[in-house]
């Protein structure tokens, strides 16, 4: 009687080529939303304080 191995099963090369296929679309799907991504945080930044933030803290100069 012959045993069947798991290990002699192989999967078919369709499903490997799919996989390969669905892997590297996925690779460039990510890379295109991280390379293309329109969130910029550095242009939201405050950089310091501002003109009403000065005008409201500074001490009048007596002239």
């Amino acid at each position: 009687m012959a045993m069947i191995d798991s290990a002699t099963l192989h999967v078919p090369a369709v499903s490997r080529a799919a996989k390969a296929i669905a892997e590297f679309k996925a690779f460039w799907r990510a890379f295109f939303l991280r390379a293309f991504d329109p969130y910029r945080p550095e242009l939201h930044y405050m950089r310091g304080p501002g003109p009403a933030w000065r005008a409201k803290h500074t001490t009048p100069s007596s002239h």
